[in-house]
């Protein structure tokens, strides 16, 4: 559907008295301002048929000459909304004639079916946004809706650009074809080419911050300027498929980027700190904090469910993968019909505190690409109730031979999944052993709290009766000018990014405890190859514990590794081999083919022949720069 056809539609189904002054066109959304709004507001029939013969999301909106002095409108909010809402900021969007109001009870703010929100719309011309308010401090949060509102008039143009290159002439889809750029028989730097003859979309773009020879997607192959891409199509947040975005708008992409809102967040922290890591480490980073706020300027939020046009010929679905907040398998139908696409990205089939099991039912699959992490014939985890029993058991021998127990955590998802196991086992059996939280494990369990909508329903309800297990008092927020004294701290429990040991905290208190032997270190989640985390859990296994040598101020110092090294499977957000397989026979409908990536090269092969010898379908492991026709 062309732009033109937009318009006819909506001249053909909009009474003359809704009094339309122009459609706006934002990406793949349509906004319709009026001086009648009160008319929309009452009668939903005509924005619930707009939007069922447009298929797409339909705005209502105050012309700008019917929406009031934003300070009298402050007032007036005021006095409609309940005190006990909790209002913060309330900030102004002259360009859509929003008002975008911060509450911590944002259901207050809404009103019963609705009706607070009208009350303010009608009385004031302005249309509310209600935003949560996270439990404890996020400057992220704060900085992304900050610059989101002040750079309103420059994202509404952007928009309306997108909206030209999805709306333009379309052509026919003869064949459509995936090729890998980075995370085929390997962990890291996840990217992947989608292409048709009109369109070119890549599911995620990442980095291996564990590798320095292949570190980055191989987009010199892309074939093309990345002026031409249309869409970056974004998993989740974690930097092996987030962490290279910025670079494509360093070097001259304005197209958009398609997420979660939570992984919006989440993505720009995880990649702020890794510009700020690199460059302590003495490296040059890819891309500027510049580049990420660019980004945030062009990324499009979707919630889980909503199909939207990226593309001519290409539209996308984002589903529950069940890993980390707000991490999605992205179903995407191509070439109008012609073929239709899931890409797990990373995704959990099995239990976790934190989140629900990955979704698994799509209207059609021709192709699957699935991720193999845990994909070898061994990778199975243990039962959960066993893996926190251990986990609560070592820290407890530790502590009582007077040591700390040093737990390195990816500060988004297994931070907070470790952190739900201490809180509940501390309450139940009153614990006094002193657990505390370094580095962004706190600013990434406060983006959790804005949007308990992705979390479990038990945790969910907790957050929204402002009892947050993130914000216990059996949590100490680490100080870092206090960090010598709490490696000093004998019976402590230190959670810390990064996980695998590759910068952050976590190497600092590595320096402090490593060489006294009634420490510990518990490994939760993934190590990958060639990172410290990895050569340290390979000691424990082998038992082989020796020196390794490391920077202290500038100079090379070895140090003795004592402590003890235990690896504690099961809280991964990652599925095991029986999970995979489980999901795949879940699975409905099952695709006529199966692509693994994501894992190691005998994970990557020896599930996809498992796969085609269990259930007779086509299943392939390609290397990076392969490409595979899909139809």
């Amino acid at each position: 559907m062309e732009i033109t056809e937009i318009d006819d539609i909506i001249k053909d189904k909009v009474p003359s008295e809704a009094l339309v002054t122009k459609t706006l066109m934002q990406a793949s959304e349509v906004i319709i301002f009026t001086k009648n709004l009160p008319l929309f507001l009452e009668d939903e029939k005509i924005v619930k048929g707009l939007a069922a013969a447009l298929k797409r999301r339909i705005h209502i909106r105050s012309d700008p000459s019917m929406v009031e002095e934003p300070a009298n409108a402050e007032k007036k909010i005021k006095t409609l909304v309940p005190e006990g809402a909790g209002v913060g900021t309330i900030g102004f969007d002259a360009n859509l004639s929003e008002v975008i109001i911060e509450a911590a009870k944002p259901g207050l703010v809404i009103g019963k079916h609705g009706m607070t929100l009208k009350n303010i719309a009608i009385k004031t011309g302005w249309y509310p946004q209600i935003l949560r308010i996270p439990t404890s401090r996020s400057k992220v949060i704060k900085g992304i809706r900050y610059n989101l509102l002040k750079h309103s008039n420059e994202r509404v143009k952007i928009m309306k650009e997108i909206s030209k290159r999805i709306y333009r002439e379309g052509k026919s889809t003869d064949w459509v074809k995936v090729t890998a750029l980075g995370g085929s028989r390997e962990v890291g730097r996840s990217c992947f080419l989608i292409s048709t003859p009109e369109s070119n979309a890549l599911l995620d773009c990442g980095v291996n911050v564990a590798s320095t020879n292949n570190a980055y997607p191989m987009l010199d192959s892309l074939g093309f300027p990345l002026d031409e891409l249309d869409a970056v199509i974004l998993s989740h947040a974690h930097l092996d498929h987030s962490g290279f975005i910025p670079y494509l708008y360093k070097y001259g992409y304005t197209g958009p980027t398609y997420c979660t809102t939570p992984t919006r967040d989440i993505m720009a922290l995880l990649q702020l700190d890794y510009v700020d890591v690199v460059a302590k480490e003495g490296r040059d980073a890819p891309y500027s904090q510049r580049d990420v706020e660019k980004m945030i300027k062009y990324t499009i939020t979707r919630n889980y469910g909503e199909v939207t046009d990226v593309a001519p010929d290409m539209r996308v679905t984002f589903h529950n993968a069940g890993h980390i907040l707000g991490s999605a398998s992205v179903h995407m139908h191509l070439g109008r019909g012609a073929h239709n696409l899931l890409y797990t990205g990373d995704f959990k089939f099995g239990y976790t505190k934190l989140f629900n099991p990955v979704h698994m039912k799509y209207p059609r699959i021709e192709t699957l690409i699935m991720e193999s992490t845990y994909g070898g014939p061994r990778a199975i985890q243990p039962a959960r109730y066993i893996s926190e029993k251990n986990l609560v058991k070592t820290v407890q021998e530790t502590a009582k031979n007077g040591g700390s127990v040093l737990i390195p955590v990816f500060a988004v998802g297994r931070a907070q999944e470790i952190m739900l196991v201490l809180e509940e086992y501390a309450k139940k059996n009153n614990w006094d052993i002193p657990i505390y939280i370094d580095g962004m494990t706190r600013e990434a369990s406060a983006i959790h709290t804005a949007y308990p909508e992705f979390l479990r329903r038990n945790v969910k309800k907790r957050i929204l009766h402002n009892n947050s297990p993130f914000d216990s008092d059996i949590f100490i927020v680490v100080d870092k000018t206090k960090r010598e004294e709490i490696a000093e701290d004998k019976g402590a429990v230190i959670l810390s990014p990064a996980g695998m040991l590759t910068g952050g905290p976590s190497v600092e208190y590595f320096k402090a405890l490593c060489e006294n032997p009634k420490n510990a270190i518990i490994f939760v989640g993934y190590q990958g190859e060639g990172s410290l985390g990895k050569k340290v859990q390979m000691m424990g296994l082998r038992k082989n514990h020796k020196g390794i040598p490391m920077q202290v101020n500038g100079k090379t110092k070895e140090f003795k590794v004592n402590m003890r090294i235990e690896t504690i499977e099961g809280f991964s957000g990652h599925s095991d081999r029986n999970q995979l397989l489980g999901f795949y026979k879940r699975l409905q409908p099952k695709p006529e083919r199966v692509i693994t990536v994501h894992g190691d090269e005998k994970s990557c092969v020896n599930l996809a022949r498992t796969l085609s010898y269990n259930y007779k379908v086509e299943a392939t492991a390609p290397r990076d720069l392969d490409t595979i026709r899909l139809r």
